[in-house]
């Protein structure tokens, strides 16, 4: 086997092997969810609280913001006056949803705000997109939370860091969102996939 085939049969076994830790992972998710259902003697109704919320720093201005839920949109704003990259903190979607698996889609397009040795970045724009499976049974609140944050260090550059990440916690229906007591579950966000183009619009 040459070099070039070897590498494809490894980029498709890799793949593989993501869908299955995904797999995993949403089983796992829902046989913890499925047990706390019974062991409390179950809830009708079942809802997802989600949230938007924007941890880039001034290097970036959020101009767009799109998610959608379930092939719904349910968000789909932009702004080039900088109002959107103000708020901290966007709700999303707040309300009812039928129990099982689900799938947030999540598109933010930042541009440049760079200053000093990094004005170069006024003239980038950045796209990242990113989905997002999670699962809710009878009787529980699914509260998702997305976040807008910049991967890596000090030594990544700038233009390589916007990525999104994960959060997800299960509630009783009849709980208040404040007394919940499942822990956040952190993911990674899979699927998330950016692109950079240079231009002054």
């Amino acid at each position: 086997m040459d070099g070039a085939a070897y590498a494809v049969r490894l980029r498709d076994l890799e793949q593989r092997i993501d869908e299955l830790k995904e797999q995993i992972r949403r089983s796992h998710t829902r046989l913890s969810l499925l047990s706390d259902t019974i062991l409390g003697g179950g809830v009708a109704g079942s809802r997802a609280e989600i949230s938007f919320v924007n941890e880039m720093s001034g290097a970036f201005r959020l101009t767009r913001a799109v998610f959608i839920l379930d092939n719904a949109v349910q968000y789909n704003k932009s702004d080039d006056t900088g109002s959107l990259s103000d708020q901290h903190t966007l709700p999303i979607y707040s309300g009812a949803i039928p129990p099982g698996d689900h799938t947030l889609q999540v598109l933010i397009e930042l541009r440049g705000n760079g200053y000093g040795v990094f004005s170069y970045l006024r003239g980038y724009k950045f796209e990242v997109r990113s989905s997002h499976s999670f699962t809710v049974v009878e009787g529980k609140v699914a509260t998702i939370q997305a976040t807008a944050y910049e991967k890596g260090g000090v030594t990544t550059p700038l233009e390589e860091r916007p990525a999104i990440r994960y959060l997800e916690k299960y509630d009783n229906v009849s709980a208040s969102p404040s007394s919940g007591s499942a822990a956040p579950q952190p993911s990674s966000g899979a699927g998330v996939s950016g692109g950079i183009s240079i231009g002054g619009n």
